[in-house]
């Protein structure tokens, strides 16, 4: 009964963010139609990339007609940012079986790195913390799934002036403020925000990874500086 009622929990805990998440599906199904895509090869695109950047990035490239490699490689890049959360998260998991590391690391989004991060670092056991995840990860790959399909048939009825993109950030925002709590995470927000403002000429949304690096080494500069500090 715990085991079920931690998933459940998990499960209805991001119900909230995959309605956020809706309209950002949605905008995916539709740019795999746009793109020429057959309706279970964008069934099968979203499934198993499961990621909404990679995923608009891919079709682009297919319908300009990019080589494979290309579309491989730009993919990759747009997926950097899963090694920071993996290196982040790696310490809860690492007590947990390696087929549990394996499903749950499939599951990685940045929606439920946020949620995960969050549950996991208040001190729950970590089958517990594992459990929930689970369930949190499961909401997020099916609804996504479902918006996917929906937005590949009936998307291109919803009028362009409604900027469901716009749906994306916000929901980020929502995730991550709730952890602007201490100066370090401050710092590194601050700092990351700059940056990716700064080193937007990069190509490739090398960006991205570039201040995502800057705010983490920020962060860790502050959080020691606050400790030296607290010792004195």
């Amino acid at each position: 009964m715990t085991a079920a009622r931690d998933f459940r929990e998990g499960f209805v805990g991001m119900i909230p963010v995959c309605i956020g998440t809706a309209p950002f599906a949605l905008v995916c199904g539709v740019g795999a139609a746009a793109a020429g895509a057959s309706w279970w090869s964008a069934l099968g695109m979203s499934a198993i990339m499961f990621s909404g950047a990679a995923q608009i990035l891919a079709v682009q490239l297919l319908a300009a007609g990019a080589p494979l490699a290309v579309i491989v490689l730009t993919c990759f890049v747009a997926g950097l940012r899963f090694l920071m959360y993996s290196a982040a998260m790696a310490p809860y998991l690492r007590p947990l079986p390696q087929r549990w590391q394996q499903g749950l690391a499939f599951l990685l989004t940045d929606q439920a790195f946020a949620a995960g991060v969050r549950h996991f670092g208040a001190g729950h056991p970590p089958r517990q913390a594992a459990r929930h995840y689970l369930g949190a990860g499961i909401a997020l790959w099916s609804s996504w799934q479902v918006m996917n399909l929906a937005g590949y048939f009936v998307g291109n009825l919803i009028p362009a002036t409604w900027s469901l993109d716009f749906a994306v950030p916000l929901c980020f925002i929502a995730l991550v403020a709730p952890q602007f709590r201490a100066m370090p995470s401050i710092v590194a927000a601050v700092i990351s925000g700059f940056a990716v403002l700064a080193l937007a000429g990069l190509p490739m949304k090398l960006n991205l990874i570039a201040a995502g690096t800057l705010g983490i080494v920020a962060g860790t500069v502050a959080d020691l500086a606050k400790e030296r500090w607290t010792r004195r």
